[in-house]
């Protein structure tokens, strides 16, 4: 008898793939703004500057995902899981195209960084409907006792998609003169997204509409409006939900974007050896995120978002220190245990977050409370930390992480204290 792996292979390749090439668009970015976007499109007289202009456009995203959430969620909810997450991976990657063909500031001026901002914001526009729909055409599709399992799929697209960008972007630094790469080596990547895009579309295109979500319309009709009803009725267990994913993005972003450009321009370090740290680091993220998963199905997935919230807030008190010292090997460490944290705090969440909604409004509640999450943990947390670090204060930068931990662990407590975890 096959596995449930084996007999929904379809379905779990089109939730991590689809995924994997967004995050791989979304991390390209990220790394760009942490080595060339400062220069490029925000000329200044400072470097630290720079760098925090090209950061803050990297978050402008997390402003746009919310948006991307209602509209993505409210199709999604309305019209199916699979025509939405078609819609959205298409202007992901059309968006991430368009990068690579832009003008510099010392080309077009001002024009350059608008149209950088713009093309960000699509970008997040496009993310914005990714997760929940993604996470739900696998759990929606998981046989009883695998859902915690089904739903970490579309979380092993993370690593994947942060591998292949962190690895393309290392060969290149291998590959090019700091000359050539400034000059147009960066635009690589993001021409390769074509690429990966039209693999996500290819695979998400064979499959159909989940049973749990043709079973909720046999009984009654979708509702009109779907965020109207989440926010009337579910807003507390969006809230908690938002609460609850915090962590995990304040993880990832300290310790790939916040850590690549604090290491290279604070502490000297060469950009490919940083790199090289995170690509390897990288492979305790997956570790965890499958441990996590394998886990929830055995005890609660909230209970193993717990664990990692708590896990969390420890890691803070050492993340600043570690990275204020500057040795390649205590760098390693602390960037692979902040990474195998995040498997706890990231794997879970996929099984943990549907069962807070009712399925006809799933997607728009999942995908506003993710979404709503990253902004605090995603967009504040770098920015704030490239500030923090700018003003001598590199070892309270890991703080962010205490209060990130704390946060999750609060939107547990209170999604199970309102009974609204089933």
């Amino acid at each position: 008898m096959a596995s449930p792996l084996s007999a929904h292979r379809r379905v779990l390749a089109a939730a991590m793939v689809g995924t994997a090439v967004e995050f791989y668009d979304f991390y390209v970015y990220a790394t760009a703004a942490a080595l060339v976007f400062g220069p490029l499109f925000f000329p200044v007289e400072s470097a630290s500057a720079q760098l925090l202009l090209s950061l803050m456009s990297f978050g402008l995203a997390f402003i746009a995902r919310p948006v991307g959430a209602i509209a993505f969620g409210h199709f999604g909810d309305r019209l199916g899981r699979k025509s939405t997450l078609v819609a959205s991976l298409l202007l992901m990657g059309l968006s991430t195209l368009l990068i690579a063909f832009l003008p510099t500031y010392a080309q077009v001026g001002w024009v350059a960084p608008l149209l950088l901002c713009i093309l960000r914001f699509g970008q997040g526009f496009g993310l914005g409907g990714e997760w929940g729909g993604a996470t739900l055409l696998a759990v929606e599709n998981a046989p009883k006792g695998w859902e915690g399992r089904f739903g970490a799929a579309p979380q092993l697209g993370a690593p994947v998609g942060f591998l292949a960008a962190n690895g393309l972007f290392l060969l290149l630094g291998l590959w090019l003169s700091e000359e050539a790469f400034t000059s147009w080596g960066w635009r690589i990547p993001f021409l390769l997204s074509a690429v990966l895009v039209s693999i996500g579309l290819w695979v998400r295109l064979r499959i159909g509409e989940t049973p749990a979500f043709r079973e909720a319309l046999e009984k009654a009709p979708p509702p009109k409006v779907p965020l109207g009803r989440v926010l009337r009725h579910h807003w507390g267990a969006t809230l908690a939900a938002g609460a609850g994913v915090v962590a995990c993005f304040a993880i990832f972003y300290l310790s790939t974007a916040f850590a690549l450009g604090h290491l290279t321009s604070a502490r000297g370090m060469e950009r490919d050896a940083v790199l090289g740290l995170q690509l390897a680091a990288n492979l305790f993220l997956a570790l965890g995120i499958v441990l996590a998963a394998v886990l929830s199905d055995r005890r609660t997935a909230g209970l193993v978002l717990a664990w990692g919230a708590g896990a969390t807030i420890l890691l803070g008190l050492v993340f600043g220190p570690a990275l204020a010292a500057g040795s390649p090997a205590l760098v390693f460490v602390t960037l692979a245990v902040a990474l195998l944290i995040m498997g706890f705090v990231y794997g879970p969440i996929g099984g943990w977050m549907p069962r807070l909604f009712p399925v006809t409004m799933r997607y728009t509640g999942m995908s506003i409370a993710f979404n709503g999450g990253g902004i605090v943990g995603g967009a504040v947390a770098p920015i704030a930390a490239q500030m923090l670090s700018s003003a001598g204060g590199t070892s309270l930068v890991g703080l962010f992480l205490s209060v990130a931990g704390m946060v999750t662990l609060i939107g547990v407590i209170v999604a199970r204290a309102a009974g609204a975890e089933e």
